[in-house]
């Protein structure tokens, strides 16, 4: 009888531990996804914003209009692509073009005098500021998530777990290489 106890406390304690594997493979599941809708809603702020500003800028950069075009262009194959994890490489590459865009658009501004001291164009840049300040630490927040659900998928004994319920690793948001290097001066003044 004694026998049968310990093995049900065993059986029991096994479960227990089991079961806290299991919860915390879901949460750090559902902590991505979270951050994952965290960076779309900032995205979708900033998809918002971007017309805005395309209209005042347009008025004053008519020989810019190949750059507001592949940005208008990239917004609307953003906006188009459903938001899921399963599209979040072609999210993040899209992403990495806009922000390139838009730096480009920032330097297009400062050519302008006119427009650099535009009201309406000043709270729209500070504004645009605020939102890309709000998309780096979603980012942040999403890659901190993707890093606690990856350890758990890899590492021994909750990676058992994961591979149960067949749930993969996710991907980093990283920057482009090109976005890694130092930045030039220089290349501005040209």
């Amino acid at each position: 009888m004694g026998s049968i106890i310990i093995v049900l406390i065993c059986i029991i304690i096994l479960g227990g531990i089991i079961y806290n594997i299991y919860t915390s493979v879901i949460k750090a599941k559902n902590k991505v996804q979270e951050a994952f809708a965290s960076i779309d809603v900032q995205l979708k702020k900033r998809y918002d914003l971007i017309p805005n500003v395309l209209t005042v800028a347009s008025k004053f950069m008519e020989h810019e209009r190949t750059l507001l075009e592949n940005l208008t262009n990239l917004r609307t194959q953003a906006v188009k692509l459903p938001s899921n994890l399963e599209n979040s490489a072609r999210k993040f590459e899209l992403e990495n073009q806009i922000n390139q865009c838009l730096k480009n658009l920032r330097i297009a501004v400062e050519n302008y005098p006119q427009l650099k001291s535009d009201q309406t164009m000043i709270n729209a840049m500070n504004t645009f500021q605020d939102v890309e300040e709000h998309i780096a630490a979603a980012r942040r927040f999403y890659n901190s998530a993707a890093l606690e659900l990856n350890n758990l998928v890899e590492i021994f004994p909750s990676s058992v777990v994961a591979n149960a319920m067949n749930i993969q690793k996710v991907e980093f948001f990283q920057s482009e290489e090109k976005e890694r290097r130092p930045i030039s001066a220089e290349d501005f003044l040209k």
